[in-house]
């Protein structure tokens, strides 16, 4: 079985790490005749393209700042920041793996057989937030009436750009794409024409707290999906320091032995495969890897400036509010 974690001591770079992972996954997937093995090559692939040729990405970012400049203009009183993010490496690898293993999980305790590759392939085409933006916004006390929730009246910021983004961005030659999300409930403070492009988090937050909305949507131009997420400073806090951070594993390394539990050994190569890749990416000592350009004390001071672990960034735009400004 070949598992990135076999690449990281070499001294490479992340680009070349990539190159050498891919040519010899996609060698292993033409043995083993794997439609799963190559989906995965495809998307390290998609990463390996946006890092070598990346001139697509200005020309992206410019029209998403066109929804910056629109912003400043028309939420004068909101303190909001633009982050945009290539996804890291091990971030990318371990969220194939994690589709992988949550998929054929599920499918097996639900229907007593494996799904087959062609359907765990589908599961791994969902894959599309290698590029995502990240729009932060808080609301200054100072905004706000003695009688009024600052927190309520945030969410319906959020809510208020969400009916807002699909059209805005279509007229700048993206297409939004359906979420297929199958969040029991639905807030009132969404369009329904806007609704079904939407993952909300918000009214349906995930087991461990996360919240916030999600789009997916094409990019005509540079030929590409990126995702757009819309969150509340106290939701980006909790997702990145809080208790829904996806860097604490303790809890997901539980979910997964469970899962792990039910399914029995050594039928499914795939997901057996996945499993071990998955333990082998959570247990990694950041420390002591030897990554060109990568510095880590520990799991906890690190210093990625090549997208390996936090991923790279390429996006950084910050308004402050009318007040902060003054």
């Amino acid at each position: 079985m070949i598992t990135l974690n076999d690449y990281l001591y070499s001294g490479d770079t992340v680009l070349k790490i990539l190159h050498r992972y891919i040519a010899d996954l996609s060698d292993c997937a033409e043995k083993e005749q794997s439609l799963i093995d190559r989906v995965h090559c495809d998307i390290l692939c998609q990463i390996r393209d946006i890092l070598e040729h990346n001139d697509f990405l200005t020309a992206q970012s410019h029209r998403i700042k066109e929804l910056y400049m629109y912003m400043t203009k028309q939420y004068p009183q909101l303190a909001f920041t633009f982050r945009g993010r290539i996804k890291s490496l091990i971030r990318a690898e371990e969220k194939i793996n994690g589709y992988i293993v949550e998929y054929i999980s599920d499918y097996y305790l639900a229907n007593g057989r494996f799904p087959s590759e062609e359907e765990v392939r589908n599961r791994l085409l969902c894959f599309r937030d290698i590029i995502a933006y990240r729009i932060v916004i808080s609301l200054p006390k100072c905004h706000v009436d003695e009688d009024k929730d600052v927190h309520e009246l945030e969410i319906g910021y959020l809510y208020e750009l969400a009916n807002m983004i699909p059209n805005f961005l279509t007229e700048r030659g993206f297409s939004p794409v359906q979420s297929g999300f199958s969040g029991a409930n639905r807030s009132r403070k969404m369009e329904e024409c806007v609704s079904p492009f939407f993952r909300d988090y918000i009214v349906n937050p995930r087991p461990q707290g996360y919240q916030s909305l999600h789009i997916t949507l094409y990019d005509n131009i540079s030929r590409c999906f990126t995702e757009v997420q819309l969150r509340t400073k106290e939701m980006d806090d909790n997702a990145e320091i809080g208790s829904a951070n996806h860097f604490g594993y303790e809890k997901r390394q539980e979910e997964d032995r469970n899962r792990r539990a039910g399914v029995p050994v050594g039928v499914c190569r795939c997901y057996d495969e996945a499993c071990e890749r998955l333990r082998l990416l959570q247990e990694i000592n950041l420390a002591a890897l030897d990554v060109n350009m990568f510095k880590a004390f520990d799991n906890y001071r690190i210093n990625d400036g090549c997208g390996l672990f936090r991923g790279r960034y390429i996006l950084p735009f910050e308004h402050l509010s009318r007040f902060q400004s003054d």
